[in-house]
């Protein structure tokens, strides 16, 4: 019992050494395993540099582990998870909104392209449906900029204190 709380309070470069090891694997054995050099061994070992998620999950399913004993016993390993996919989620808002203006300024530039003409019979042919759309689409777009420019803002504050 004892073992199993060293284990999980061990970092996670400790933990990959003593995973390897415990396996009988040299570095360059487990680098082969999982396609990385030996040296992104030797750095996860000696804490220089983690591991990405997919790689993480490589690395437990080498070992036959859940990821909840991989990552969870490493307090840094957990964050460095967490902040990755905060910035993924930032990121993904971030493509998002600014596709959402885009698109609204392209209604904006096709309705003064297309313009509006009146027929012989006097009828007005002009595309109003894309002014509110674009209306539309711009507002969503700042919003959602907004949103993540909060969220930078919050995280800096949270990290900093």
């Amino acid at each position: 019992m004892t073992k199993l709380i060293e284990v999980i309070f061990m970092d996670f470069g400790n933990q990959i050494k003593q995973l390897r090891t415990t396996h009988q694997l040299t570095q360059a054995d487990l680098a082969t395993r999982l396609h990385v050099s030996r040296q992104t061994i030797s750095s996860w070992e000696t804490n220089r540099n983690l591991p990405d998620l997919p790689m993480v999950v490589l690395i437990a399913q080498t070992f036959q582990l859940s990821l909840d004993q991989l990552i969870l016993g490493d307090v840094t390993m957990k964050q460095k998870l967490m902040r990755d996919g905060s910035q993924i989620r930032r990121a993904r808002l971030r493509i998002i909104s600014l596709s959402l203006l885009i698109l609204g300024g392209l209604c904006f530039l096709a309705s003064a392209l297309i313009g509006s003409h009146l027929d012989s019979q006097g009828f007005l042919h002009e595309p109003f449906f894309l002014l509110p759309i674009g209306y539309l689409l711009l507002f969503a777009g700042v919003i959602g900029g907004l949103i993540n420019l909060v969220k930078a803002i919050w995280q800096h504050f949270r990290t900093s204190l």
